[in-house]
């Protein structure tokens, strides 16, 4: 699989089968997506690229105000080479992106640059200036570039629609079986571990603060996690999502405390998968019984970790 940074690119000239979208999350409703465009990019002895967006157009639009990001740029490109994807088109968003009419982009960008010959395309996509561009208005320009678009119908679980607003919904409740259903995949989050104030050390609990690149994080609360190295080496161990309130914290951290672990992982890049969430966090009257609890949320791990 290549990683294309731009929308101009020699290999792609043969033409391609291609879907476009923001796939926050890759959940199954785009896994579904991508394996009938992957079954016609095969049929028609194509290559399979798919074109995404950084930042995604609502981080761009919308900044911290943002919803939540459910997956990174890595982790998208790790799940798309699993259902066989040969070309990631990444395309920055930005003013002049987001500038351009409906018919613009689709004639310059995705029929004239991509060389795309058969474009999948969600039930709900829109693009262009204003967000005036649809699947109808995808279908009208393709028959002058001699392409095809495919609108794909929505996926539905449970009489409901799969969508990545779901997926946060259901992560925002605290239901990480049923998120796990419509991802394919237990929810996780991965960054570098960097330096804190050491107060969980001095506790008798030592915590790796996990840095994380985006802004507002879906997940809040303590929960069961599994920490996978680079070196695929794995631990379990207990996290923490907030802003710590006990201590008058003032933005959200990722902490980790890694059961039966003794070592330094300052600088490690960990993937934190996340099993199972015990509790909300919350402010306590002491920094004592703030203590006291996190010791309890570990005893609770163990017990967790021991029974499965």
């Amino acid at each position: 699989m290549k990683l294309l940074r731009g929308a101009s690119d020699p290999a792609l000239h043969g033409g391609t089968a291609a879907v476009i979208g923001n796939f926050d999350g890759v959940h199954h409703g785009h896994q579904t997506l991508l394996t009938a465009v992957r079954s016609l990019a095969t049929e028609a002895n194509l290559p399979l690229l798919v074109i995404v967006f950084e930042p995604q157009t609502r981080e761009f639009f919308l900044k911290d105000q943002s919803p939540p990001r459910l997956t990174s740029l890595r982790k998208k490109l790790q799940i798309f080479q699993q259902f066989g994807v040969d070309f990631v088109c990444c395309l920055r968003f930005n003013q002049n992106i987001a500038r351009m009419s409906a018919t613009e982009f689709a004639q310059l960008v995705i029929f004239s640059q991509l060389k795309v010959k058969h474009l999948f395309v969600g039930n709900d996509f829109r693009f262009g200036c204003d967000r005036l561009g649809d699947g109808a208005l995808l279908q009208s320009i393709a028959q002058s570039h001699q392409a095809q678009v495919t609108i794909y119908p929505d996926v539905v679980l449970d009489q409901a629609r799969v969508s990545s607003t779901m997926v946060r919904q259901i992560l925002q409740a605290g239901n990480l079986q049923e998120a796990e259903s419509l991802l394919g995949r237990p929810f996780t989050l991965c960054g570098r571990v960097m330096h804190g104030d050491a107060q969980a050390r001095i506790w008798g609990i030592p915590t790796a603060n996990i840095k994380l690149n985006r802004g507002p994080l879906p997940l809040h609360g303590v929960f069961f996690v599994r920490v996978a190295q680079n070196n695929g080496e794995t631990f379990q161990g207990i996290a923490n999502i907030g802003c710590r309130p006990t201590l008058d914290g003032q933005k959200n951290l990722l902490e980790i405390h890694l059961l039966n672990f003794s070592g330094s992982l300052y600088g490690q890049r960990l993937e934190v998968v996340f099993l199972q969430k015990l509790r909300d966090e919350r402010r306590f009257p002491s920094k004592e019984m703030l203590i006291e609890q996190i010791h309890a949320d570990v005893a609770e791990a163990k017990t967790y970790f021991n029974m499965r």
